[in-house]
């Protein structure tokens, strides 16, 4: 046996996609800017649909006790069959609407009480933290701030904020950064700009995130992003939604298009440099994932613990009919080889 193999089955089984919920952090905001509270409240509706939000909002409720409870979290971990746990903020908590002071003081509030919650299991729970997207010139110090001063593991960020999308120049210091700590960097969307036309059968979830997925990795990719930042370590959400599926349309467009060559390779190729959990609902799809990316390139996720997760994460994966070695990659050693070469707080 290798020592990457002995490393691999020795890695412990590891959800890399779950989420808390910060109920401090939301009343600040709302005592605070309450004007931009309600604004966002309207964009929502508008985004989701009054039937989807009447859903919605029963459906966190019940879970509140799993979302902000370390105790809860462990007992369904382990009912799960995972050891541990990467926990990042749920996307509301994104305020990609929030002007520069607040949204940086949300960041690294953010940042505290996450590594507060997992400092209660530090064997079992890992965070990610926050950065204000919607403000690049401040990204770098919360970066820091998370990474160095609270010993998170890297950063959570929506698939855009504002005006500012992952192609954006701006965001050159915060990828230069993120490769230098050799943090992670995890792409979770949060609402969909289609807006109203997704309003109705929950599409604002069902195609509105894998379609910002995409979007987003489309702008990352195509940007050459990773050509000036190699060692970056991207993990998306939701298998990187519609794009490992289509990518061979990138590819035409990059073959043909004078303005779709602005990376150095077939878009394709830079799939097997990025991440991607098994939040895909589908063994088809799993195995799809698989053959574009590499079995290096998958990793366990759940989503908890929202309805539109997998309650039994760890079992979809190993009933997908893949080989014992590839189900330990993507159960544990991918995640681990992830964290190597961190900078340590």
């Amino acid at each position: 046996m290798t020592v990457e193999n002995e490393r691999t089955a020795d890695a412990r089984v590891t959800d890399v996609h779950a989420h808390v919920l910060l109920p401090s952090i939301q009343a600040a905001v709302e005592a605070r800017v309450p004007e931009l509270v309600a604004e966002a409240a309207v964009l929502d509706l508008k985004r989701n649909g009054a039937e989807s939000a009447a859903v919605s909002g029963p459906m966190v409720g019940a879970r509140i006790p799993k979302l902000t409870s370390v105790a809860e979290r462990l007992a369904v971990m382990d009912q799960q069959g995972v050891q541990v746990q990467w926990v990042s903020a749920s996307p509301n908590h994104f305020y990609p609407w929030a002007p520069e002071g607040l949204a940086v003081w949300t960041a690294n509030e953010a940042n505290r009480l996450i590594a507060e919650h997992v400092a209660e299991a530090p064997d079992r729970l890992v965070g990610l933290g926050l950065v204000p997207l919607q403000h690049p010139e401040r990204m770098v110090e919360c970066l820091d701030d998370a990474v160095l001063g609270r010993g998170l593991v890297g950063v959570e960020i929506s698939s855009f904020a504002g005006d500012v999308e992952l192609s954006d120049e701006r965001l050159e210091p915060f990828w230069a950064r993120a490769a230098e700590l050799g943090c992670v960097i995890f792409l979770h969307p949060f609402g969909c700009s289609l807006d109203e036309r997704l309003d109705r059968f929950y599409l604002a979830n069902t195609v509105g995130q894998p379609t910002e997925n995409a979007v987003a990795l489309s702008h990352f990719i195509f940007a050459g992003v990773l050509d000036r930042h190699p060692n970056l370590k991207i993990v998306a959400a939701h298998g990187g939604g519609y794009l490992p599926f289509a990518i061979g349309r990138s590819d035409h467009a990059w073959a043909v298009r004078p303005d779709a060559q602005r990376c150095a390779e077939a878009p394709s190729t830079y799939l097997k440099k990025i991440w991607f959990d098994t939040v895909v609902h589908s063994p088809t799809s799993l195995r799809h994932l698989i053959d574009v990316a590499g079995a290096d390139r998958v990793v366990l996720g759940s989503d908890f613990p929202f309805d539109m997760g997998l309650d039994d994460p760890v079992a979809f994966v190993q009933d997908a009919g893949l080989s014992a070695e590839v189900v330990q990659r993507i159960l544990a050693g991918n995640a681990a080889d992830l964290l190597t070469g961190k900078v340590q707080a």
